[in-house]
């Protein structure tokens, strides 16, 4: 895919999830973010999931160049 995500932070997003399913917007639109709003409709990015088993501390990826989304990899730290 060319299309570029927007980035909405240069940092992670330090979530308290609770378990369950959740959607990790890759596209950077989202005014959710870290998740989903649906704001990716007409472009190549599609949100990414992540199943909690617990509740935790979660660092999701804010610079969406991760390795590993949808967790932070330190990328933003590369860029």
């Amino acid at each position: 895919m060319s299309e570029q995500p927007t980035v909405p932070q240069t940092s992670p997003y330090a979530v308290d999830v609770e378990p369950g399913t959740h959607w990790w917007c890759a596209c950077g639109r989202s005014g959710n973010q870290p998740f989903c709003d649906g704001s990716h409709k007409g472009t190549g990015f599609v949100p990414v999931r992540y199943d909690a088993t617990e509740s935790k501390k979660v660092w999701f990826c804010g610079c969406k160049a991760t390795a590993k989304p949808p967790l932070c990899d330190g990328s933003h730290t590369r860029s």
